[in-house]
């Protein structure tokens, strides 16, 4: 069969399947392929930008890392700049944050796309559907996902690239939706999109299994030197604690995960039970359960709220009813993580009332994108195993 390369599609929702295009489509807002690589051209009052300036250059860096304008494609590197694209498009979709789908349909659109034989289609519809559920519904992922990825022809290093691109995008949509949210824009979302479900309380009654990798780790006397570095500098990190070595196949995805984490992480303007708060939460509605294990080890508060989110919504509304404060953030965290597109001004106000500065509110919402992130990493390289079968 002819093999043939067509342009990139010019609306959200693209096709998995390529098809003739008599002309090279055209995006509905191109101009947005050209805006900043994070924040997307949101005005930034001048003092918020001097109190966040450090952790948004790093969000520009790992989304330079991520979704660079041209990627090189090797043996062991295959993710092309219309493979990360899409995935981006698809995350983007997922969420439904207007701003973030402009961006990507109108940077996929001029990319060529991939030829037309089986495998290429199977590989694309493969790619979609991963990210799509690894977005919407994480706990679906098994090892049985990554598997059909590495049949599909994805390499470890791949693997390992995809799950942290999702995981970004993830995070780059809250941090939007907490952005314009904060500058009282209207929220547009598309009807009949589904919110996050949380996960099945069932996966919180794990007892004493641990997290590994499901994916072979780099082995230290093959590490380059640039993995060695990578590694090096996230092992202080407890939120990556035992994902060092699978992570270290993109040593640089990692080196921007880890700068994030430093910057973001237990600095002020935050409290650390707070943070491990938003940990707890986020963990919980997407069904990370060594995460929300490892929250519950640093959390310093209350005893009964790990035992509140296992149960439920409707133990944690009895928790939150004497802890004003942490009510506030346990809505905002909720919606945000739930539905970055319905999330407004109106849940940011009650943060506010609690005497929460716009500092300190982006902070707290932001890290709830950030640990999403880490969930989904969680999620999508390893698996909960018996301490005895971990050899």
């Amino acid at each position: 069969m002819e093999q043939r390369q067509i342009a990139g599609k010019n609306h959200w929702y693209h096709e998995t399947q390529s098809s003739l295009c008599p002309a090279q489509a055209q995006p509905l807002v191109p101009e947005a392929a050209h805006a900043d690589r994070f924040l997307l051209d949101l005005t930034i009052s001048p003092d918020l930008l001097n109190d966040e300036q450090s952790w948004i250059a790093a969000a520009r860096a790992a989304s330079q890392t991520l979704l660079p304008d041209s990627v090189p494609v090797t043996r062991l590197h295959t993710l092309s700049s219309y493979d990360r694209l899409s995935t981006a498009l698809t995350v983007a979709q997922v969420y439904g944050v207007q701003r973030l789908c402009n961006h990507y349909a109108a940077r996929l659109a001029p990319q060529p796309g991939p030829d037309s034989s089986r495998e290429s289609n199977q590989r694309l519809t493969q790619i979609t559907q991963y990210a799509r559920q690894l977005a919407s519904q994480p706990t679906l992922i098994d090892s049985t996902s990554r598997t059909q990825l590495d049949e599909v022809g994805l390499s470890v290093d791949d693997i390992v690239t995809f799950n942290q691109l999702i995981g970004f995008i993830g995070f780059q949509a809250r941090a939007i939706a907490a952005w314009q949210a904060l500058q009282g824009l209207p929220v547009r979302w598309l009807p009949g999109l589904d919110t996050l479900q949380d996960a099945a309380a069932e996966l919180f009654n794990v007892h004493e299994a641990v997290w590994a990798a499901d994916l072979p780790v780099v082995e230290l006397r093959y590490a380059q030197a640039e993995q060695l570095e990578a590694v090096s500098f996230s092992q202080p990190l407890s939120p990556l604690y035992g994902m060092h070595w699978v992570l270290a196949h993109d040593a640089p995805a990692l080196n921007a995960l880890s700068q994030l984490i430093r910057l973001l992480w237990q600095p002020a303007p935050l409290q650390n039970d707070e943070q491990n708060l938003i940990m707890l939460l986020t963990a919980r509605i997407n069904g990370s359960s060594s995460c929300f294990s490892q929250a519950s080890q640093l959390w310093g508060n209350d005893n009964g709220l790990p035992e509140a989110m296992r149960n439920g919504e409707r133990a944690l509304q009895a928790w939150s009813h004497n802890h004003p404060r942490e009510r506030a953030i346990i809505q905002a965290v909720q919606q945000l993580t739930r539905a970055p597109d319905r999330f407004s001004a109106a849940h940011i106000q009650p943060l506010l009332e609690q005497g929460f500065t716009a500092s300190q509110v982006l902070r707290l919402l932001v890290s709830t994108g950030l640990f999403g992130w880490i969930n989904r990493l969680k999620l999508g390289l390893g698996n909960l195993v018996q301490p005895t079968n971990l050899g």
